[in-house]
Order: C-alpha cells, then structure tokens, then sequence
C-alpha cells in the first residue's frame, strides 16, 4: 500500500539517501527531472513548504518508490494498492511506468490540481462517525456541488466541493448525527466535478506516456478492482482525478481476493491506521527498508 497527501513529513527520505547509493542517486535524478532541488526540500523544508501541492506529491511519490526499489528482492506482492497519488507510486513501483515518467506525471497531476484550485472557492471536510449511505443521502440534498471523495475507513468519509456547500453539508451532517465534522486544510476540492479542467490536463499526459503491465495486479481507486491492462489502467487514472477514492472497498476487495498481509511503503503510517479501522483479521507492516 502507497500513501497519498498528508504522509509528508520534514526530513523524509534521509535516511535512505544516507543508507544507500542508488537511493542517492535516484533523488539526484529525480531534482534533475524537476529543475528543482525537491530532495533539498524534502530533508531540509519547514511542513510548511511540504504542504505546497507541487512539492507533496512529487516528494511522496519519489519517497514511495525509492522505499520500494530499496527493499530489493523482498518487494515481492501478490497485489498493490496506492490512496489517491499513492495509486502513482504502487503502478511506478510495480513496473507499470518508468520512474522518469511516473515522476513527470506526479508533477504534472499537482500543477493542474493547483491551476483547477484557483478557478473556484472550494474545499473538503472529514465526516465522521456516520455510514458511508447516510452521507451519500445528505448530500443529495444540498444545493451546489458537494461529493463524497475519500471512502477511507468506515466512519471516516471526506466530503469535497465548493466551499460554501461543504459549510451547508458540514451542519446537515452534524445535525443529523455525525460525531464530528472536520475542515480540512487543503487547497481544493480534491475527487470532485471541480477537478475536470485538471483531469483534462493529465488526460493528455497520461496517453502521451508508456505504462506497461504491473508486476502484480493494481487495485485502482475508481472502481476498486484489480486491474493489469495497460489501458484500462490509463483510463481509470484519468478518471480518478474527479471520481471518489473507494479505499475502504479497495481493501475489503483485496482482503475478500486472499490478501492476509498488508504492507505500507513510504512516508507515515495513514493506510495501517485506516487498514485497523476497515479489518482488523488481517496483519499490517510498515515495510522496513
């Protein structure tokens, strides 16, 4: 399992640039394919120049996949999984694109997110302690565009769209019984309607590039099923931009597929926090590099 936003932290990958010299010399190729120096930023940076979408999600990607390529002959899955940008990460990981081309893929997905941003007021909010239907039915309900982005665990749905109608479905949710519901600080509405002129963008990136079949089947987060076709794998990582990231169904998926070990590759520990929440029956790691 690969993590998306929000793994970031200051100093990440330092170890493994230290520990070893491939490692160092994929961060070196990895500021060259930028023109910028992220790996400076990565050990160096405050949280505050990490949280800027064009340094996340390529510093999260490069992180995941040199953890991955460290790990040498004991990367060996059955199946692979990556929330949202980890979805990058778990296909560059298991062979499916190039680490040059995932790279430039993952900066290209982060400034057209950042440009669809900048055209509407939007946001995104955590609901939690209420069913996944019950939020579905609310948000029917209200005015505007506001959708349900993140199935994470149950009990855990993230809400995203314009800002006002995420306020109006936050008090709805609250009055109707949630436990909580949390602002998120993010740029935009991430998994949302308002992220067509970014899927539009990253279209046209993603069918320019080479994806190969995966080492191992990647359950993609729009429809949460296993999936090994070069162009099926295409189609649902432009979709995914405006679609829904089904983890929670992605794991049971994986789960109800054989799987009994669970491990997480790159920064922070998200997913083995979410994997507890979905199923507790199945063991979760922190790959260990």
């Amino acid at each position: 399992m690969f993590p998306g936003q929000g793994s970031q932290f200051p100093g990440m990958g330092k170890d493994l640039y230290d520990k070893y010299d491939e490692a160092k010399a994929l961060f070196r190729r990895a500021d060259e394919i930028l023109g910028f120096p992220l790996s400076e930023v990565m050990f160096n940076g405050t949280e505050e120049e990490l949280r800027q979408t064009k340094i996340t999600q390529p510093a999260i990607f490069v992180h995941s996949v040199i953890a991955a390529k460290m790990l040498g002959d004991e990367f060996r899955p059955d199946m692979l999984a990556g929330h949202s940008l980890g979805e990058f990460s778990a296909l560059t990981a298991g062979g499916a694109l190039a680490f040059e081309d995932g790279l430039r893929l993952v900066l290209q997905r982060a400034l057209a997110m950042q440009r669809a941003t900048e055209l509407h007021p939007s946001t995104m909010a955590a609901v939690l302690g209420m069913d996944d239907e019950t939020v579905e039915k609310i948000l029917e309900e209200i005015p505007g565009i506001v959708v349900p982005a993140n199935y994470n665990s149950p009990g855990q749905l993230v809400i995203s769209g314009e800002t006002e109608a995420v306020k109006a479905a936050a008090e709805k949710l609250k009055e109707a019984g949630a436990r909580r519901v949390v602002m998120l600080n993010v740029g935009g509405a991430f998994h949302s309607p308002l992220m067509e002129p970014a899927r539009k963008d990253l279209a046209e990136a993603i069918e320019k590039t080479p994806f190969k079949r995966p080492v191992a089947p990647v359950y993609q987060n729009v429809t949460a099923l296993p999936e090994t076709d070069p162009e099926k794998i295409k189609q649902n990582l432009i979709a995914q931009l405006t679609s829904p990231v089904r983890w929670t169904q992605t794991v049971r998926n994986m789960i109800k597929d054989g799987a009994t070990e669970f491990y997480e590759v790159g920064p922070g520990n998200v997913l083995l926090g979410l994997l507890r929440k979905i199923d507790r029956s199945v063991t979760g790691k922190k790959a260990e590099v």
